[in-house]
C-alpha cells in the first residue's frame, strides 16, 4: 500500500539533487579508509551548518564521528539519520558509502527545511569505520545513542529490500610465531609460522563441512614472510567468523580457535589470537519502519522487496545499535542484479546517474519516514513496541583470549 509523501517535501529533495550528486561523486572520488575520513566529515559537517544544524566534530574520542542536531521548538522525540562514509582499502567505495553519506544528509536537511517547527530533535550522527573497525559500536559504548529513540539509513545494493538479515560477525587477526632459519643449509633449525597458517587455513577447510550453513569463515594470509629463503619467524591471517546470530557465533568461536591451537601444535610454533576490531551483532530491523519506508518508496515508485533469507547480507555495526533501539538497513537497486558487492563493478555502479536517481528516491522516503517518528507519537510506539518484541535479548559475546 502506498503512503503519500508530503508535495513539499517531495520539492525539498528534488530542490537538492544537485546537491546530493556533487557531494556523492566528491565522496567517491576522495576515498578515505576506516577512522581516516577527514575530508569527507569536513565536507559532510560544513553543509549541516550551512543548514542550520548544530554540529559537533571528534565525538565518542573519533576524529572522524561527528553529531549534527536541528532543534524544534518544543520538546519530543530524537530521531537519528546514520551517514557512512568510509571506503574499501585499495577498491574505493566499491560499497557505496558516498550514496549512504549524500543521500542520508539530503534526507535530513530536507526534512528540516520543510518542517523547522518539528518537535523534538532531527539528528545526523556521522558514523567512521563501517568496514571493519566498528565506529558504530565505539560511538554506542561511549554514549553517543543515548536519547536517541530511533535510527534510520539505507544501503545501496544490487536490489531494492525493505529489510536484509545481516550475521554477527568477529574480524580476528591470527598471529603464528616460529624460528627463523636458513631454508637450504639449515631448514631443520627453523619452526616455519608460514606453515602453521597454512595448516590452519586447511583445518578451517575441513571444519566447513561440520559447521552450519549460516555461518561463514573466511580471510587471507596478510603476511606471510620476508624473503622465500629464509623460514618465516612471522605470519598473520585476518580472519572474519560471522554466524546468524550472536549465540551462534559464540558457540562457532572456540572451534576456529581450537583449529588455529591444532595447527600452532602440529608444526612446533604459536599462535596469538586477537580481535581487530568490536564484535559485530546480528541486524534486527525494526518492521514498522521498514514497511512505512516501503510504502512512501511506493508511492515513488520504488519497490521495496520483503525480507527473504534468500538474500543474506554480510555483516554491520549497525547490528550493534538495532539491539539497543529501533533501526531500520533498507537496500536501494542502483546496478543490475547479482553485481557482487565490494566490486569494481559496483565502485563504478556507486557513482552512475542511476545510482543518484535511486538515492534521490530513497531519500524522499527516509525524510518523510523520520518526520512520521518525530512527529507521530502512535506511530512512534508502534515502532517500539515491535522493537520490543523483536530485539535479542543479549549483546555480542566476549573477546577470545
Amino acid at each position: 500500500m502506498n503512503q503519500p509523501v508530503p508535495a513539499d517535501l517531495r520539492a525539498a529533495v528534488r530542490e537538492r539533487r544537485s546537491m546530493l550528486e556533487q557531494l556523492s561523486l566528491d565522496l567517491h572520488g576522495t576515498p578515505e579508509t576506516r577512522f581516516e575520513e577527514h575530508y569527507a566529515v569536513e565536507q559532510l559537517a560544513g553543509r549541516l551548518a550551512a543548514e542550520g544544524f548544530e554540529v559537533n566534530k571528534g565525538v565518542a574520542g573519533l576524529p572522524t564521528a561527528f553529531t549534527a542536531v536541528h532543534r524544534g521548538p518544543v520538546d519530543g522525540p530524537t530521531v537519528a539519520v546514520l551517514l557512512e562514509y568510509d571506503a574499501l582499502p585499495g577498491i574505493g567505495h566499491a560499497c557505496g558509502h558516498n550514496l549512504i553519506a549524500a543521500g542520508g544528509l539530503t534526507a535530513a536537511v530536507a526534512a528540516a527545511a520543510v518542517r523547522p517547527d518539528h518537535p523534538g530533535t532531527l539528528m545526523v550522527i556521522g558514523t567512521p569505520g563501517e568496514e571493519g573497525g566498528g565506529g558504530k559500536i565505539l560511538m554506542l559504548e561511549r554514549g553517543v545513542f543515548e536519547g536517541v529513540d530511533a535510527a534510520v539509513m539505507f544501503h545501496p545494493a544490487d536490489r531494492s529490500l525493505r529489510a536484509r538479515h545481516a550475521l554477527a560477525a568477529s574480524h580476528l587477526r591470527l598471529t603464528f610465531h616460529g624460528v627463523a632459519a636458513h631454508a637450504a643449509k639449515m631448514p631443520w633449525a627453523g619452526r616455519s609460522a608460514a606453515a602453521g597458517a597454512q595448516l590452519f587455513l586447511t583445518a578451517v577447510d575441513s571444519l566447513r563441512q561440520f559447521i552450519p550453513p549460516t555461518a561463514r569463515v573466511h580471510g587471507i594470509i596478510a603476511h606471510g614472510g620476508t624473503a622465500p629463503n629464509v623460514v618465516p619467524d612471522r605470519t598473520e591471517v585476518e580472519l572474519f567468523v560471522r554466524e546468524a546470530t550472536s549465540a551462534a557465533l559464540d558457540a562457532l568461536l572456540p572451534r576456529v580457535l581450537a583449529a588455529a591451537d591444532g595447527a600452532a601444535l602440529a608444526t612446533g610454533t604459536t599462535v596469538e589470537t586477537t580481535e581487530t576490531a568490536p564484535r559485530y551483532a546480528e541486524r534486527n530491523d525494526n518492521m514498522v519502519m521498514a514497511d512505512r519506508i516501503a510504502a512512501y518508496a511506493a508511492d515513488l515508485s520504488l519497490e521495496l522487496e520483503p525480507p527473504s533469507p534468500a538474500n543474506p547480507a554480510g555483516s554491520s555495526d549497525i547490528g550493534n545499535v538495532s539491539v539497543e533501539l529501533p533501526v531500520i538497513h533498507p537496500y536501494v537497486q542502483i546496478c543490475p542484479r547479482d553485481t557482487p558487492g565490494h566490486s569494481a563493478r559496483m565502485r563504478e555502479a556507486a557513482r552512475s546517474p542511476r545510482a543518484h536517481d535511486a538515492v534521490t528516491t530513497m531519500a524522499t522516503a527516509m525524510a518523510a519516514l523520520a518526520l512520521d517518528l518525530i512527529g507521530d507519537p502512535e506511530f512512534l510506539t508502534a515502532v517500539r513496541t515491535d522493537f520490543d518484541a523483536s530485539a535479542p535479548c543479549s549483546a555480542p559475546g566476549q573477546e577470545p583470549s
